[in-house]
């Protein structure tokens, strides 16, 4: 039990029976709903990405189960703590920290409180507290997808890649798309640039000109609110585009041909279910990927893409399924790999 609820409890003991009794049922009744709290890196809670679709699965979970859902911003990183203590005195039954800059913070949350269940989104760690259930995804599966679609569909032989930051799910982004462009047509070159920012969408649209006025016809962002702005320059400069995290085709549906997906959404309704069922079990590493329908491709990409270049998607990402074929998730890998 934390120490601010060991205090509540002691304070509760000598209070009057009459105060006891005066206690409203609207309140016994609050305190019986299970509540889920998150605590945003880098980037806003619209960003049309990770942080978007992470609390469209919580919404979700508040609609289905009846919890209590709450969602806190961090404009610096001296906020995530302060957040992280705001939720733990809110009482919340379960803090999800998401992103990897979480991934310090959320750790000493749960060693200063053993009782209280925390997850992270998109990081792990080498061992593993056990109050914590760390969430990762093989975004590079979803990506080298998107690779073999983007070097079919270059017209110039030149695509692009834009990171936020160089966050492992950023950087499992980058080689798998790199990786599924060489697989599939070893003559197109991929540029690459990190605009060192998951909010910045200035700066994202300022790369995504600049990557376009090179020859580059395609490019592929994951970097949250920045990526909106490279899709915002496609849009400007009549160029394709691939999303990243959500479909977000929304975006700009004429240029936006697909999105790599990360389905936060369902990774986050999972957590909040096995809350209510009781199953929270921390200390272990939830892993999503393609074989279990958490990566991929948007639904609606047959309506840029050629039914021929649809094939073959379909028959590599059966391959990746079954083993056959492996993503490389960083440089070490992708160099092993193609050396």
């Amino acid at each position: 039990m934390k120490f601010k609820k060991l205090m509540a409890v002691t304070a509760s003991v000598v209070l009057s029976a009459s105060l006891l009794t005066g206690c409203s049922s609207k309140k016994e009744e609050s305190a019986d709903k299970l509540s889920v709290g998150i605590v945003l890196g880098e980037g806003s809670i619209n960003d049309q990405s990770f942080n978007q679709s992470t609390w469209e699965g919580l919404k979700k979970a508040e609609k289905d189960f009846g919890i209590h859902v709450k969602y806190l911003e961090s404009k610096q990183e001296s906020d995530y703590i302060q957040n992280i203590e705001t939720l733990v005195d809110e009482d919340m039954d379960l803090i999800i920290g998401v992103g990897y800059q979480l991934k310090d913070s959320i750790k000493d949350a749960a060693g200063s409180y053993p009782d209280q269940k925390f997850a992270l989104m998109d990081e792990t760690y080498d061992k593993i507290p056990e109050n914590v259930v760390p969430v990762t995804f093989k975004e590079q599966e979803a990506a080298y997808l998107a690779g073999i679609i983007a070097a079919n569909m270059t017209q110039t032989k030149n695509v692009g890649f834009i990171g936020g930051l160089p966050a492992p799910g950023v950087v499992k982004y980058q080689y798998g798309f790199k990786y599924g462009v060489e697989s599939a047509n070893k003559d197109v070159k991929v540029s690459e640039q990190y605009a060192n920012s998951f909010s910045d969408q200035a700066k994202g649209k300022s790369i995504a000109k600049q990557m376009y006025a090179g020859n580059v016809d395609l490019i592929l962002s994951a970097a949250g609110d920045a990526g909106t702005g490279a899709i915002e320059a496609a849009k400007e400069n009549n160029k394709l585009a691939i999303g990243a995290d959500r479909d977000q085709s929304d975006l700009a549906p004429e240029n936006v041909i697909t999105s790599a997906i990360k389905k936060l959404n369902v990774a986050s309704y999972d957590l909040a279910k096995e809350l209510v069922e009781g199953k929270y079990k921390g200390g272990v590493e939830k892993v999503y990927g393609l074989k279990e329908g958490a990566v991929g491709m948007a639904d609606n990409s047959d309506k840029h893409i050629p039914e021929n270049v649809m094939k073959i998607v379909e028959k590599e990402s059966e391959k990746i399924k079954n083993g056959e074929i492996k993503v490389p998730k960083n440089e070490v890998e992708y160099k092993k790999l193609t050396k």
